[in-house]
């Protein structure tokens, strides 16, 4: 019989399959627990605007606080690597033992240079593979200077206006011929030969309905609850090759259907899925986070309309133009525009607007939220400005706050090394 679950229970089987169910866990962020947290999302999306902090940093931040982003770094960047980089909900850091899988699930026919003259393009392969063999791991610059290109001359208006060093580079990471050893304080990819990121990889043939059945399986579980576009769209895989997946994964005990009263769509539930009686939670939220990914769900899960604006004119945005959900508890009740202004010390709220129906205390709990945001990043101060429906409120919290833990001195941060970089970007920069 088909287990029927009301709304509220649908959100907290999400959340807890998000890690975003619980409180905070008290005391240091080790390596352990950033680990399982990865594991616990499958891939976190890669972003290199810097308004806040870059995206991929931010998921840890909204489920574990104060963590040392250098962990991530290590785990990207050393062997055994726990996480790299490759191509699903958009580009992402995975884990390892999915990039097989996707190898056959990801065509990104757009990337690189599948419209190079095939000798051209095979001619520029061997040399940067042949480059790659004989030393270190190089930038797309690096590896330009280093084959005698003129970066500058060779660009021809395509895409982000790559020349042909990086479009071929594109093009043999999209393969899975080469890969990311790790990346530059300025955020480029420094590549490498895929052998060396993983020693014991082999690009054997796969069976193609067993790969996808194991990313729909791993999708279902960081759900926790969805549809068959849900889990589709978490690795970014072919929706009707999606459903006959869902069906394989059902009679093989790993799915199981239910309904959520009030939806009319097909909806299934991971057999691992945890229920907790509540959630108590409280997290802002990057617009690239994996809760946020697919925006049907979202808004059928919390009623919440998001849609990010970076992309639209500054005249016609809304709430403006690095927004982030704020969630608490089981709901998301309100939103804020962010930036850190590192040479200030600041963490500025340009606005902050509350939904409909938010309880209370939001402005008393986005307020510490803000202020742990502002010490994991090395701010000194949270500053809100006078836009949105929550910002009177927001800034009298957060003033009270302030005067309270008085104008101690924080900690240095990791990231208050990094470049501001707001300028919108390639993702695979």
């Amino acid at each position: 019989m088909t287990a029927s679950l009301s709304l509220s229970q649908a959100r907290r089987i999400a959340l807890a399959a998000q890690g975003l169910a619980k409180v905070r866990p008290a005391g240091p962020v080790t390596p352990r627990a950033v680990g399982r947290t990865f594991a616990q999302l499958q891939l976190v999306q890669i972003d290199s605007v810097n308004v806040v902090a870059r995206s991929h940093y931010l998921p840890f931040f909204s489920r574990l606080g104060n963590y040392d982003p250098l962990i991530l770094q290590a785990m990207a960047g050393r062997k055994p690597r726990r996480m790299m980089e490759y191509w699903a909900h958009e580009a992402s850091f995975i884990r390892p033992e999915h990039f097989h899988d996707l190898l056959l699930w990801q065509k990104r026919a757009w990337v690189g240079a599948h419209n190079l003259d095939p000798l051209v393009r095979g001619d520029m392969e061997d040399r940067i593979l042949a480059a790659l063999s004989a030393g270190r791991p190089m930038t797309a610059s690096e590896l330009t200077a280093r084959l005698g290109h003129d970066e500058e001359a060779e660009r021809d208006n395509w895409g982000w206006n790559w020349n042909i060093v990086k479009r071929v580079l594109e093009h043999l990471f999209e393969q899975g011929r080469i890969s990311a050893a790790s990346r530059t304080p300025q955020f480029e990819r420094q590549y490498t030969l895929t052998s060396r990121v993983l020693p014991e990889m082999t690009l054997s043939t796969l069976d193609a309905e067993a790969s996808l059945d194991r990313l729909m399986d791993a999708a279902a579980q960081a759900h926790g609850i969805g549809t068959v576009r849900c889990f589709s769209d978490y690795f970014r895989t072919p929706l009707k090759a999606g459903a006959d997946s869902v069906q394989r994964l059902i009679r093989a005990g790993r799915l199981e259907p239910v309904t959520v009263r009030g939806w009319d769509r097909a909806t299934y539930r991971h057999v691992g899925a945890k229920l907790p009686r509540r959630a108590e939670g409280r997290a802002l939220l990057s617009p690239f986070d994996s809760l946020v990914f697919e925006r049907r769900r979202l808004e059928g899960l919390f009623g919440f309309h998001y849609r990010i604006e970076i992309y639209t004119p500054a005249a016609k945005r809304q709430f403006g133009y690095y927004v982030l959900p704020f969630l608490l508890r089981e709901a998301i009740v309100a939103r804020v525009d962010l930036k850190a202004d590192r040479a200030a010390g600041q963490l500025l709220v340009r606005s902050a607007y509350g939904e409909v129906g938010a309880p209370p205390d939001t402005a008393v709990e986005l307020a510490a939220e803000l202020d742990l945001m502002a010490n994991w990043l090395g701010l000194q101060e949270v500053v809100v400005w006078p836009v949105g429906d929550l910002a009177a409120d927001l800034s009298l919290e957060v003033n009270c706050r302030a005067d309270g833990l008085g104008q101690q001195g924080r900690p240095a941060s990791p990231l208050r090394g990094e470049p501001d970089n707001v300028a919108l970007v390639s993702p695979v920069d």
